[in-house]
């Protein structure tokens, strides 16, 4: 949304394609570290975002994601889902993140039925039950804080020592419905038709155990969303989009922006930055093609 600010007021023609409005932002119940805001929800800091960029004569094609980009005529085609098709001479790819899975037995099947990818969405149907939170890092911490005044009980559960934010440690730790197992592994979400536990194995023992849960929160990492480039662009290790400090890829034309990219730290402000910056340069790439 940023860029997209940034470029139509640079009067350029813009197009923004998206299934939804928000991402992760969306997801987050509290925001306490966004400049001028000491607090704000995730969801009206995005309404508030959308406001902005709805000031501004951008075509905005929302409901479909992109799934494609590829080389055309000298500039580019951008595929829909749909198999909508847009022309363009500079792109900018901000597609940031998606959860990343367990890959476990009874993960996929119970999906919307007790295993849940979203804390803030779904925390408060599972208010007074005994749940899982699964992760140590800041995003699985968030989850189980969210959850403390909620569930009846919450596992945390973790293949390596905490690892997230002091203050947010310290927060869950001091929750007197929390258990911690660290250095522990998920083998399987259990249930039938709705999720009824976990079976977890300790790393260093090797013993097995099985929790009773009703809902299971997964909350280990994301992936970027980089498919529709793989195969264009350089991607790392990570599958995140290589840029260079001008949002460059090694395509010419081609802009990366936010956690989409290897750009270190995966924050809201450094995703607008980004976004700004991103803009800034397409224009003085289509300047230079004038």
């Amino acid at each position: 949304m940023t860029a997209a600010v940034y470029a139509a007021r640079k009067k350029l023609g813009t197009v923004l394609v998206s299934k939804d409005i928000g991402g992760q932002v969306n997801w987050t119940l509290g925001i306490e570290n966004y400049m001028g805001y000491q607090f704000i929800e995730g969801p009206e800091l995005i309404r508030r975002f959308e406001e902005q960029v709805k000031q501004f004569p951008l075509n905005m094609h929302l409901g479909e994601a992109a799934a494609g980009v590829a080389r055309s005529n000298g500039g580019f085609e951008v595929v829909t889902e749909g198999g909508k098709t847009f022309q363009s001479r500079a792109v900018i790819v901000a597609t940031g993140k998606r959860p990343r899975p367990l890959n476990v037995p009874g993960e996929e099947r119970l999906v919307g039925r007790g295993v849940t990818y979203c804390a803030v969405c779904d925390g408060p149907l599972f208010a007074g039950m005994r749940v899982a939170v699964i992760g140590g890092g800041n995003s699985a911490l968030e989850a189980a804080d969210d959850m403390l005044k909620i569930a009846q009980h919450i596992y945390l559960v973790s293949l390596t020592q905490l690892t997230g934010d002091a203050i947010l440690v310290d927060r869950v730790k001091a929750g007197s419905n929390v258990t911690m197992f660290l250095e522990h592994e998920v083998l399987e979400v259990l249930g039938d038709d709705m999720v009824s536990g976990i079976r977890i194995k300790d790393l260093k023992s090797g013993e097995q155990k099985e929790l009773e849960v009703s809902g299971v929160f997964v909350e280990v990492g994301l992936m970027p969303n980089s498919q529709l480039v793989r195969g264009l662009v350089e991607l790392n290790q990570f599958g995140e989009i290589k840029v260079n400090c001008r949002n460059e890829t090694n395509v010419p034309g081609l802009f990366a922006a936010g956690d989409v990219t290897d750009v270190p730290e995966k924050q809201i402000a450094v995703a607008v930055g980004e976004g700004a910056k991103a803009a800034l340069q397409a224009h003085r790439y289509l300047q230079r093609l004038s």
